[in-house]
């Protein structure tokens, strides 16, 4: 009986790779795999009940048989109107609205606008991340300060003023009239949130560069299993930039692991983290897709998985105390809470801005704006933290985001050319 506490207190530096302090050694609990499975039971408590509630519906056959003041709610919740839309042509989003008498000032000024607003939101947001996941509160002569830990509960904060924001909007415009049963957001809720929580998690055992680089490269493990389950084909250009990708990555990690500097060196439980957040972060994307089917808006889905991503995060933090324990480092340090607030505001205005600049502009642009995002990001983070990057990791960054550029490029000339094509044919299928 006493294996397994010995284990698990062994598993960080087994994980890592690297000697933990002997005042950590006693608190296991702050590794992220025990973490990780306190999460998930918390999400598990309310996720089985209320499957066995939709269930019992159902097989109540309810939508006939029921009545009263909850009928409303609960056929919104388990049924829904079950009235499909036809699908969109790019799975997500409905179709642009093209300008019809609008000068070229005015375009120019709502690109700008989106540019901006897109950059501030995300390149802030990046900031604020690595300084709430990587550095200390409270620090003086005397005392070393406190280190914030619980990325939960940032996920919380996140989570909820994106419903707010979202309700307000759907509150506040016309909306189509919404479908899709309210459970079933619940699935992109519970990946959308693991990939929030994998992402702040992973800051703790790799720099923030070094995580952006991997989003960037996250092209690869989807065409690998476009290819092996799914048995899509595609272009030689795609294949051509994700080898490119995969060189410049390549390149950046191998030139940081000689310098052993504790925020370059990439450890497995980063490594593990990161393969976790485009994991969970892919089937958000596919499960959205599928919702859109329903006649909703992007707001409406905002709204929908930020409803059920506030329950499941509210909950896990009640049942392990730490909510009060988050808010009670809030008021020991005021310069937390700013970061926190401020944080929380950049990514509910970030969702805001993404959906503004696609229905205005198309993917294209979005993408080439947010690759930039992620170009500067790198820079800035260099800059304010002092990471440090060799001339052959900083080659590797270069080929990494000239790859991008080439895609985003390769795309548009591919949808161009696809417009063309005879109704019976089909270009071959990309991601």
């Amino acid at each position: 009986r006493f294996c397994l506490p010995l284990v698990l207190a062994y598993l960080p530096t087994m994980a890592t790779g690297e000697e933990i302090p002997p005042a950590l050694q006693d608190s296991w609990g702050d590794f992220w795999l025990f973490r990780f499975f306190v999460n998930a039971a918390g999400y598990t408590s309310i996720v089985v009940p209320g499957f066995l509630l939709i269930q019992y519906f159902k097989r109540r056959n309810y939508l006939e048989t029921g009545r009263g003041i909850c009928f409303p709610v609960i056929k919104s919740c388990v049924f829904g109107s079950e009235v499909k839309s036809v699908h969109q042509e790019d799975g997500s989003l409905p179709p642009r609205v093209e300008p019809t008498e609008s000068s070229t000032a005015r375009q120019v000024f709502k690109l700008l606008f989106c540019a901006a607003g897109l950059q501030a939101s995300y390149l802030t947001w990046g900031v604020l991340q690595e300084r709430v996941m990587t550095r200390t509160y409270g620090a003086t002569e005397t005392d070393p300060g406190e280190k914030f830990k619980d990325s939960q509960f940032l996920v919380f904060m996140n989570r909820i003023l994106a419903f707010t924001v979202a309700g307000l909007y759907c509150a506040l415009t016309k909306q189509p009239r919404h479908g899709a049963p309210m459970y079933k957001y619940s699935f992109a809720s519970l990946s959308n949130i693991l990939s929030s929580w994998c992402q702040y998690e992973a800051l703790k055992y790799i720099s923030f560069p070094t995580q952006v680089l991997a989003k960037a490269s996250k092209v690869i493990p989807v065409m690998m299993m476009g290819k092996l389950v799914s048995r899509k084909s595609y272009e030689y250009w795609e294949y051509l930039t994700a080898a490119l990708i995969s060189v410049g990555v390549s390149m950046f990690l191998l030139s940081s692991a000689p310098n052993r500097h504790v925020s370059t060196v990439t450890t497995f439980s980063g490594i593990v983290l990161l393969a976790g957040y485009i994991i969970f972060d892919s089937f958000t994307s596919n499960w959205q897709d599928a919702l859109f089917t329903y006649k909703m808006s992007p707001v409406q889905m905002m709204f929908g998985v930020n409803v059920f991503s506030c329950l499941f995060t509210v909950g896990s933090l009640l049942e392990q105390g730490a909510l009060l324990e988050s808010l009670r480092f809030m008021a020991r340090h005021s310069e937390f809470t700013a970061h926190a607030v401020l944080l929380s505001v950049c990514s509910a205005c970030g969702q805001l801005f993404i959906f503004y600049t696609i229905n205005q502009f198309g993917a294209a642009v979005f993408t080439i704006i947010m690759t930039l995002r992620q170009a500067f990001a790198i820079l800035l983070s260099c800059l304010i933290y002092g990471h440090t990057v060799t001339v052959v990791g900083g080659l590797g960054v270069a080929v990494v985001f000239m790859a991008l550029f080439l895609r985003v490029y390769a795309r548009s000339r591919m949808k161009k050319r696809s417009k063309k094509l005879p109704p019976g044919e089909t270009p071959v299928q990309k991601v």
